[in-house]
């Protein structure tokens, strides 16, 4: 197992299994790596499932972890298979960006676990989905979802083809608790050289199924929204003055977080969330909007978790 000793924001991390989609990150995960003028890790975790095909017939023994049932031989198989996924992906990068480091992870912990453990102290991790934007189901996959759920650093889900560039980053703002994204998306804007997008939307509680495009009546309303449009003013004036030479766009919108954030994605580069992931009896939980954010932007998704 080789890892790079490089600082947390000169080191990014991809998850690569040797699929299509893992190419696509792979390919991102490169540019953000040259972006930030940074090293890649590649990490290609236990690929082959909890359960290894056997000989035997005692069915007490294939339910065993893989590496306490595996033969040497098997064992064998298995990392030199794992060893032409990888080396195919260093190959490739270098080929494509010829003076970045790329570095090798390749490791039997699962790959939902090296990945979050590998991305504690990197500036971005990159994974991929499984499939193209849309409403068509659920596209990131269990490890990308396990990823987003117990992360401790930004995590960039790859959506998608190589669209052209829109010269767009697009930050979904909830309140000013969401700070850390708003920064990360000034950062990502100067990085790209792009114009920055700070959008708020909001719903009142007090009118439940108001449909957004409909005039709103309620006492207060027209207070209400002045209050609403200050979030993004206000979320952003320091920052203003900090980043200079990224320009700077503030909207607040009548509408659900989710569905607002994904049709604003069809317009921008990379969709920046702050995450907020409140606990379960199983544990950790990503929020209804990153869910349905992830699942369905145009463009590849940003988390930032909150601290």
């Amino acid at each position: 197992m080789l890892r790079t000793d490089a600082p947390p924001a000169e080191r990014v991390v991809v998850g690569f299994g040797g699929s299509d989609p893992a190419l696509l990150a792979l390919d991102r995960a490169a540019e953000e790596a040259e972006r930030r003028t940074a090293s890649l890790e590649v990490v290609c975790g236990w690929p082959w499932g909890l359960h290894l095909p056997r000989t035997d017939t005692d069915p007490r023994e294939k339910r065993q972890p893989p590496t306490a049932g595996t033969r040497p031989d098997e064992g064998q198989m298995l990392y030199d298979a794992g060893r032409v996924v990888m080396d195919a992906a260093l190959e490739r990068v270098r080929s494509r960006f010829p003076d970045l480091r790329a570095v090798p992870h390749l490791t039997t912990e699962p790959a939902a676990r090296a990945l979050v453990r590998a991305g504690r102290d990197a500036g971005l991790t990159v994974v991929g989905t499984r499939g193209h934007g849309g409403f068509t189901g659920l596209l990131l996959g269990s490890v990308g979802l396990r990823v987003a759920a117990h992360c401790t650093g930004p995590l960039l889900v790859v959506r998608g083809g190589n669209a052209p560039s829109r010269g767009v980053v697009l930050v979904g703002l909830a309140s000013e608790a969401d700070d850390d994204a708003v920064r990360f998306g000034f950062e990502e804007a100067r990085r790209r050289g792009a114009a920055l997008r700070v959008l708020h939307a909001w719903q009142h509680r007090g009118v439940p199924g108001v449909l957004p495009a409909a005039e709103l009546y309620w006492e207060g309303a027209d207070d209400q929204r002045r209050c609403q449009a200050a979030v993004p003013a206000f979320a952003t004036a320091v920052l203003r003055e900090e980043f200079p030479d990224v320009e700077v766009r503030t909207e607040s919108v009548y509408q659900g977080a989710g569905q607002a954030l994904v049709e604003a994605s069809a317009d921008a580069d990379v969709v920046v969330l702050a995450t907020h992931r409140p606990r379960h009896p199983l544990g950790l939980q990503l929020g209804p909007v990153t869910h349905a954010v992830l699942h369905h932007a145009h463009c590849p998704v940003a988390l930032v978790p909150v601290t």
